[in-house]
């Protein structure tokens, strides 16, 4: 189980003003209900870059999607007239643009060709070039200090002999044999020739240089086949390619980022107690083997997104705080990593971020959305506010979206659980409306301020939407969420249902039209449920799980499982007790199954099994299969087809 795309809170409970044009009603037609396919028309922006000198940034922009998947092209802005253009425009996508050392070249990966490639583009003017062709797909790339090579991650082009054999369909593959795991390439600049670093069985993850250019360090393992965390980090000999091991980080881990000094190595990672990366850490780099110190465990205890360094002894994150998400200053003083870190919160933004760049003024660059209000890039003057500086989004912006209140309330052993809810444009004080509740992926993901389809549809046709953030919810402090370990469908779901009592104590919700649904954990969660209580008339269960032992030896990557519950052949019967499918015999809740038949995440067979038991048991139930789809769809015919069945199930089951 994975997250899956997340949302937060955008009003917090305040209530919305009016502008004065529109204090007095006036006659007038209601306009349409949001349609899905309004709700998919929104870009997507990401990944923002600065340029060397600050001038420009660059940042990517997904489009709806349309056919088979969404495109991505590079765009960049001048931070000085706060003109915006688009760079690249093929028929495919560009992404992951970086700029070169002097801010002359901008490299960017693209899937145009046979593979995805490394292309590069010259600021001043003229065509994208393709940097070389290695006959595999680039999975990253770092520039060289000097500019003159950059270090790219691929792996090895497939034997002529391997090729041969798939086009004649003589493809038989063995599992869990990764022959083709990314390697490390030199690549020239100018020339495009590449030099081989690394050979199987070594996986390189990432890759950063150190600032003299002599050599590189990487999160490696020579164990790629194994689902467990086997990644370390390694310094790597630019001539020779040596592999010289330099720590091991607890559990997973990520996104190294190299300090301007050279001396130390920061990266997120976790504590060896969760099973994805959540704190900030810095690795010292001195002969000595110093330990890595943990810069926000302590200090901070919320989930670090993103982050970068502003110089040597000063650094920049973004942390996930309940429904929102906050940037942090820490400086670490002279001792760099011998001190515990001064960290402090810069003020709260209007509009969340959810990424950022720096600027060398000391500026930011933001890219900054809110649940009624689409993704748009800001910027922010040192000491200033932030100021909108695109408008990419206009068209999204101008169709009806409805902001989030925030409920806090107390759960059955007094813990304080945050939610959120959508009204209705057209409620009333008084009324009591059919509720939906609505649970996030994870379990170690959040709802959070940021537009969210299911429930605008729904809120958008005279539903109650609720959001809960759980136990085990991240961005509450790492104690909360570990607190449902080994106990899913315990605390948690109880959690839910307190919400639930609240909103119906309130006369909010109507107890007799009350659904449930999700994705990912969000899916179990809605299988938990209706084989728990008969309250609720309609469920929809995306891509959920049904019995945790069999998705255990079916999933790829089950390390995340097995930080929650062990290895189901040691602790079965936790397995069990924690499976919608051991308790299927009590369900009566019309459900919707939704599911990718590619998936790997929650294969199919976790759908298929709470299928036919439901049947078995003669509780009204469909199963939608996507061809070709993993855990998230993208194709857009099907995301359509997923947002018009989901209104439709809680429209016959709960009106």
């Amino acid at each position: 189980m994975r997250l899956v795309p997340r949302f937060t809170l955008a009003a917090l409970g305040l209530a919305l003003a009016l502008p004065p044009a529109l204090a007095a009603p006036a006659p007038a037609i209601s306009p349409a209900p949001l349609s899905p396919e309004q709700a998919l028309a929104r870009r997507q922006l990401a990944d923002l870059r600065a340029s060397p000198g600050g001038e420009r940034v660059t940042f990517t922009v997904t489009e709806p999607p349309s056919g088979e998947r969404a495109r991505r092209h590079v765009w960049v802005l001048d931070v000085k007239s706060r003109a915006v253009r688009q760079l690249t425009n093929s028929a495919k996508s560009e992404w992951s643009a970086r700029w070169s050392p002097a801010g002359g070249w901008l490299a960017f990966l693209s899937n145009r060709g046979e593979h995805t490639e490394l292309w590069r583009l010259a600021l001043d003017g003229g065509e994208a070039v393709r940097v070389a062709d290695l006959k595999s797909d680039v999975a990253g790339f770092e520039w060289s200090p000097d500019g003159k090579q950059l270090a790219v991650l691929a792996p090895e082009p497939k034997p002529e002999a391997e090729e041969k054999r798939e086009k004649e369909k003589d493809d038989a593959q063995v599992v869990d044999v990764d022959d083709r795991p990314a390697c490390l390439w030199l690549v020239d600049a100018e020339s495009g020739k590449a030099r081989q670093l690394t050979s199987p069985p070594w996986r390189i993850a990432e890759v950063q240089w150190a600032p003299a250019g002599d050599r590189l360090y990487v999160a490696a393992t020579d164990r790629p086949a194994l689902d467990q965390w086997t990644d370390r980090l390694f310094a790597v000999d630019a001539k020779s390619g040596k592999l010289d091991p330099l720590a091991t980080p607890k559990g997973p881990f990520g996104d190294l980022r190299i300090s301007p000094s050279g001396r130390s190595l920061a990266y997120l990672g976790s504590r060896g107690d969760g099973p994805s990366p959540h704190d900030l850490f810095l690795q010292p780099l001195d002969p000595s083997g110093s330990p890595a110190k943990n810069l926000t465990g302590a200090g901070l205890d919320r989930p670090v997104d993103a982050f970068e360094f502003r110089d040597g002894s000063h650094l920049v994150a973004l942390a996930e705080v309940g429904f929102g998400d906050r940037l942090y200053d820490l400086s670490l003083g002279e001792g760099a990593a011998s001190a515990a870190p001064k960290i402090e919160a810069r003020p709260e933004l209007a509009t969340p971020p959810e990424g950022f760049a720096l600027l060398p003024d000391g500026g930011l660059a933001l890219v900054a959305e809110r649940m009624a209000e689409p993704a748009e890039i800001w910027l922010a003057a040192p000491g200033k506010a932030p100021e909108k500086v695109t408008h990419l989004n206009e068209s999204a912006a101008a169709l009806p979206a409805v902001a989030p209140e925030l409920v806090r309330y107390k759960s059955f052993d007094g813990q304080e659980i945050e939610g959120a809810i959508l009204k209705p444009a057209s409620w009333s004080a008084g009324s009591r409306l059919p509720l939906v509740v609505l649970v996030h992926g994870g379990p170690t993901g959040r709802w959070r301020d940021r537009f969210e389809s299911w429930g605008q549809l729904l809120a958008a046709r005279g539903f109650l939407v609720f959001y809960p953030n759980p136990r085990g919810s991240s961005g509450y402090g790492h104690a909360f969420l570990a607190s449902n370990r080994a106990d899913w469908g315990g605390g948690d779901y109880k959690d839910i249902m307190a919400g639930v009592n609240v909103l119906v104590q309130r006369g909010l919700a109507d107890p007799d039209h009350l659904g449930i649904g999700g994705w990912s954990y969000g899916g179990y969660m809605a299988a938990w449920a209706i084989t728990q209580t008969p309250r609720f008339k309609a469920a929809v269960a995306g891509a959920g799980l049904s019995d945790l032992a069999s998705e255990f030896g079916t999933e790829a990557g089950s390390a995340y499982d097995e930080w929650f519950y062990g290895l189901p052949y040691e602790h079965l019967d936790r397995f069990q007790k924690s499976s919608p499918i051991t308790h299927v015999k009590n369900a009566k809740t019309p459900t919707l199954l939704l599911q990718g038949e590619a998936d790997t995440t929650d294969p199919v067979g976790q759908s298929q099994q709470l299928y036919h038991a439901l049947k078995r048991y003669g509780v009204p139930t469909q199963l939608v299969l996507y061809p070709r789809e993993g855990h998230g769809l993208r194709e857009e015919k099907h995301l359509l087809d997923r947002l018009n069945r989901v209104v439709a199930w809680y429209e016959k089951y709960l009106k």
